[in-house]
């Protein structure tokens, strides 16, 4: 792989050289008989990373699209959601779904904080919701929601809602066991922990969804995103059969499959260790450094990514640029009442599983020489 900086932001992460080589294969066809197994193998491997019997999507577009997915295809207009918002992305899930016609709730919790329990639980019992959604990790704060115990308490007080799971951050890095916690949508996307560059939305869902989907009263109100065109387009690549409804991103796919086979034969609960372990190690490094998280509890904190508080003094214009001198690009803040006065470092993938690498070695000793750089005394 050519020298560059390490992205060692929450996605896009670095990229395995065999996923990158998948990537520069010549044109093909996407009904060609070498690309056929790629696109239903990646629709098999998802199976096993999201540990359902559901069905999986995998089609051009960027995680936003598994938004419209969802929306689109699950909920009608005049429809209630619970939208459980811990960020940016709870904020931006509710939009997407009013763009349909959802009467959407929003159950805030303050920046940093996770969605409780019993606060869920009473949202439940106020009135019926045709779904919940859930950011697993929130991008733009690092907070990890707690998604089994959600799913849980939406199986006690209302079954018949929908359990929707924005993991575009978590999936890959996160625990997700989508039949056996009673999810029914995981939405995410290539290019954070499953390894593989941006441009695919990658999809799970349940059973119980598709059913739902099947029988909804009004038409879908989405051309590209509607679960009747793409269905049938799934079932037939799984079959190892060509069809066409708009045409894949066949290198994308191929970088895909090559990165869920690497997922799968390294195994998950492996992965899943890996990344804790990691993130332990970086955020014992940031709380010796005198830094502090946005997330008010290592309980309800990310495992692929940490977002840290500036210390005093120093501000995003002085630490990101001598980060990027010393070969890391780190990403400024997002959440938009807190972006100026915290970074955030993403820790998966291969930066994670290949420890043999350095990346986060050489992450953490930038940032305490760019923190010294800078002034801060407890870099020292």
């Amino acid at each position: 792989m050519a020298a560059h900086k390490l992205c060692m932001i929450p996605g896009p992460i670095e990229f395995h050289e065999d996923v990158l080589q998948a990537m520069a294969t010549p044109a093909t066809s996407h009904v060609a008989p070498n690309f056929i197994p790629a696109l239903g193998e990646s629709i098999e491997l998802l199976r096993q990373i999201l540990f359902t019997s559901g069905q999986p999507f995998i089609i051009a577009g960027s995680g936003t699209l598994g938004w419209d997915m969802t929306a689109c295809n699950l909920i009608e207009a005049g429809e209630d959601v619970l939208v459980c918002n811990s960020g940016y992305f709870g904020d931006r899930f509710g939009e997407c779904m009013e763009t349909y016609g959802a009467k959407v709730t929003h159950l805030r919790v303050p920046i940093g904080e996770s969605p409780q329990l019993a606060a869920v639980a009473a949202a439940l019992k106020s009135k019926k919701y045709k779904a919940i959604t859930i950011t697993h990790v929130d991008t733009s704060t690092g907070v990890l929601s707690d998604i089994k115990g959600i799913a849980d308490i939406v199986r006690k007080e209302s079954p018949e809602t929908l359990v929707v799971v924005d993991g575009v951050c978590s999936v890959g890095s996160e625990e997700i066991r989508m039949d056996a916690w009673g999810i029914d949508v995981v939405v995410t996307a290539s290019q954070k922990a499953l390894g593989a560059p941006p441009g695919l939305c990658v999809m799970g869902v349940s059973t119980r969804a598709i059913e739902v989907f099947k029988t909804r009263k009004t038409p879908v109100a989405n051309y590209y995103a509607n679960w009747n065109r793409w269905l049938p387009i799934m079932n037939a690549y799984e079959a190892r059969k060509p069809s066409y409804f708009a045409t894949p991103a066949v290198q994308n796919v191929y970088a895909l499959h090559v990165s869920l086979k690497q997922i799968v034969a390294q195994g998950v609960e492996k992965r899943f260790a890996l990344h804790k372990e990691a993130s332990l190690k970086a955020k014992k490094f940031i709380h010796d450094l005198g830094l502090k998280l946005v997330p008010t509890s290592l309980e309800h904190a990310a495992n692929g990514m940490s977002a840290v508080y500036y210390p005093e003094g120093v501000a995003a214009t002085d630490l990101l640029p001598k980060l990027a001198a010393h070969g890391i690009v780190a990403a400024g803040g997002l959440h938009v009442e807190i972006a100026p006065k915290y970074f955030r470092i993403g820790h998966m993938g291969i930066s994670v599983t290949e420890p043999e690498r350095g990346h986060l070695d050489a992450t953490l000793n930038a940032l305490k020489i760019s923190l010294a750089e800078c002034g801060y005394k407890g870099a020292l």
